[in-house]
């Protein structure tokens, strides 16, 4: 397992970092990045870790050799200090950091030749948002959006204003009905910006699901890679 990571860029009026996540790592897994074929980067959620995420990573790719695994690990195990449905600018500067470090991540699997659409993107409740609002931003045919209890970052009621085609990229998203931390409201607002941005979004809905992952959850999340 290797990382690596970028430089912090100053704080701001001496107070909280003005990238709060620059110098954290990126813990590696799987093939070499300039052997894969594809590539899978992991956000873990709040209060977890780098390590924590990349058995996602693992399970998702099972029986394959090629795959590149890419997991940054949040300074703090939190990308952002409140909940996804604060008002943005009370999450900032974090969440612009952690889009900024999930951006260089996307990066670095560039330059090493493996394009977007084999690169899938995949995260857990805080890390699923984050993974949702990056590729909503920053709208592509990437290999797959896998958003395991989370949606799009901003206030109840918000008017996202995203745009931009994402190419028929194949998309997961899945929440129990009765998740304390992500309403299912949200991620059906999710799924219809992503589908009008063109994503090929299969939602699923787990009636009275813990906080968690389930077994048959990363068994149809497997299914959408190959669809895609």
């Amino acid at each position: 397992m290797g990382g690596f990571g970028v430089p912090r860029r100053g704080h701001v009026n001496g107070g909280a970092p003005r990238d709060p996540h620059g110098e954290q790592p990126v813990l590696r897994e799987g093939a070499p990045l300039d052997k894969a074929g594809r590539a899978i980067v992991l956000l873990h959620g709040r209060g977890a870790s780098a390590e924590d995420i990349l058995s996602l990573g693992r399970a998702l790719c099972a029986g394959s050799s090629d795959v590149a695994l890419l997991a940054p690990q949040a300074a703090g195990h939190t990308w952002y200090p409140e909940s996804f449905m604060a008002p943005v600018h009370r999450n900032e500067p974090w969440l612009s950091s952690a889009l900024a470090l999930l951006g260089q991540t996307l990066d670095r699997v560039v330059d090493a030749g493996i394009p977007l659409e084999r690169t899938i993107v995949a995260g857990f409740s805080q890390g699923a948002c984050l993974a949702s609002e990056y590729v909503a931003r920053h709208p592509a045919r990437y290999g797959a959006l896998l958003a395991f209890t989370g949606g799009l970052i901003g206030p109840p009621l918000t008017d996202f204003p995203h745009d931009g085609d994402l190419e028929e990229t194949p998309v997961y998203l899945s929440a129990g009905d009765t998740d304390p931390h992500i309403p299912w409201r949200r991620v059906e607002a999710t799924r219809e910006v992503l589908e009008r941005m063109r994503g090929r979004v299969t939602m699923r809905r787990w009636p009275g699901r813990p906080h968690t992952i389930l077994p048959e959850e990363i068994e149809e999340a497997r299914a959408t890679l190959y669809r895609g």
